[in-house]
């Protein structure tokens, strides 16, 4: 059973009546489906540039999100004032807003789904609330003075890093009731190294779910020290990378990026029915594609938002739908599409769950949670050791893909030349150009080293920026040519 009431981490009453009060009100004057998401989310985060720390941000933010629909047309509205009175008439002009746009707006079907009644939450091991300030900051110093004894050069040093805990309940008039608890931390950095009149740039982004030990267990002193260590060999003593075609091994960050942009989005419903065209892009795939080939056998994409600690963790999604594996592909084939209870509908299926809002005033639309690709049964020293002559790609520098997700760009950063089966000098640049069917079908093994690394994606109008893991193992890319 879920409570009628809990208590959010700062101390206040998180009051669940009020979602119950404003879908049954939705209801008694009109609407034949309502649903409520009542959230509480404290936020804090630090910015240290160059050493010197900026402004800080501490919020907390709460509010309630409810959709109607109204002679079938779907309505939403939120507001921040929770109070019964102002729940009415929030209520009350939600569904009079959506009943005139029913002459001319687009009928909407939910998928049937069961009603789900559920309670979970992700521990933490060292508590957000637990640390002060000046405990926080003190990693973004320690980064700082670990980059500083490296003596390397690095002009530009900016940090970011936030926590956040939210708490979420939804309910709907079919009966689901759902509270979840998540707290996440995100830690974010740009660096620039400068050699010999030349600059190469360095950026990534760590997160996960959990308290303050997943911003511990990554070490960021050391990690950054061997960051900007690798960056500045590579501006001394790289070479032009070779302009024939060469077979590839690119690590897991190349593998995530890849995974995330040229599978995760085209997958996406809405995408696929065209829906995010203006905002977003749109998607090379279409519902009839479904059980055709993308790629090798050796090729297996999931998209799972269950993985335990990952930045884009929830056991149920923004519609109250129970969360799982979704296989986007499976031995090169494509098998399934992220949908919500409307895509799936229309697409004559049920929905797998992929409905997410960033805030309580936000739609949730069709997103991606945690892409990765499976993981094989070979090491990475033994795909670097299978090739005579070819490229091993560590890390990125930038990546771009067209609206459609069909032809995309990635520019590696850290990358070595590959000599009959070992690492010898760093690459400059290497830069893969590939239509997304020829990237995959090129795929001929797979590594079982897994790496998750973190996003925050952006999509829909307005905005919204949500937290997703992609990843995946080292992959072995056959007979590409690399461009400039």
């Amino acid at each position: 059973m879920v409570a009628k009431s809990d208590r959010v981490s700062d101390g206040d009453a998180l009051d669940l009546d009020l979602a119950h009060f404003a879908i049954d009100y939705a209801r008694k004057v009109g609407a034949s489906y309502a649903d409520a998401r009542l959230e509480a989310t404290v936020v804090n985060g630090f910015v240290l540039k160059n050493g010197v720390p900026q402004v800080a941000g501490f919020d907390r933010v709460s509010g309630l999100g409810l959709r109607v629909v109204i002679k079938g047309t779907l309505g939403f509205a939120s507001t921040n004032i929770l109070s019964r009175e102002n729940l009415k008439r929030v209520v009350e002009r939600a569904v009079k807003v959506t009943s005139a746009a029913s002459s001319i707006g687009e009928k909407v079907r939910f998928s049937p789904e069961g009603a789900a009644v559920a309670s979970y939450d992700v521990k933490q091991k060292v508590k957000i609330a637990d640390l002060s300030p000046k405990e926080k900051l003190k990693v973004l110093f320690d980064a700082e003075k670990a980059i500083k004894a490296a003596k390397v050069n690095v002009p530009g040093r900016f940090f970011s890093m936030s926590d956040f805990y939210a708490e979420k309940y939804f309910v709907n008039t079919e009966g689901s009731k759902v509270l979840s608890r998540i707290p996440r931390t995100d830690f974010w950095y740009f660096l620039t190294v400068e050699e010999g009149g030349r600059t190469a740039q360095r950026y990534w982004q760590y997160g996960a779910a959990g308290g303050f030990e997943t911003i511990y267990n990554h070490g960021f002193p050391e990690l950054l020290a061997s960051e900007v260590k690798a960056t500045h060999s590579n501006l001394k003593k790289a070479v032009v990378a070779p302009k024939e075609k060469v077979d590839l091994v690119v690590a897991p960050q190349i593998t995530g990026i890849m995974v995330h942009e040229s599978v995760g989005h085209p997958y996406e419903a809405d995408r696929v029915l065209g829906r995010e065209a203006a905002q977003a892009g749109e998607s090379f795939i279409n519902a009839g594609m479904l059980g055709t080939r993308i790629g090798s056998d050796a090729v297996n994409i999931v998209d799972d938002p269950t993985i335990p600690g990952s930045f884009g963790y929830y056991l149920y999604d923004d519609e109250g739908v129970k969360a799982r594996e979704r296989w986007l592909i499976k031995r090169g084939i494509i098998t399934e599409l992220l949908h919500n209870r409307e895509t799936s509908a229309i697409m004559g299926g049920r929905s797998n769950g992929s409905a997410r809002a960033t805030g309580y005033d936000r739609e949730p639309i069709v997103r991606m949670a945690n892409s990765i690709v499976k993981p094989g049964n070979y090491t990475e020293a033994e795909l670097i050791e299978s090739v005579k002559f070819g490229v091993f790609i560590k890390n990125f520098m930038e990546w771009n893909i067209d609206d459609k997700r069909l032809n995309a760009k990635y520019t590696g950063a850290e990358a070595f030349m590959i000599r009959n089966g070992r690492l010898a000098e760093p690459v400059w640049r290497p830069t893969i150009e590939v239509s997304t069917p020829k990237l995959w079908g090129s795929v001929d093994a797979v590594a079982g080293n897994m790496e998750f690394h973190a996003g925050t994606c952006g999509k829909a109008e307005p905005m919204q920026a949500i937290p997703v893991w992609f990843g995946g193992p080292s992959m072995r890319i056959r007979n590409l040519k690399l461009s400039f």
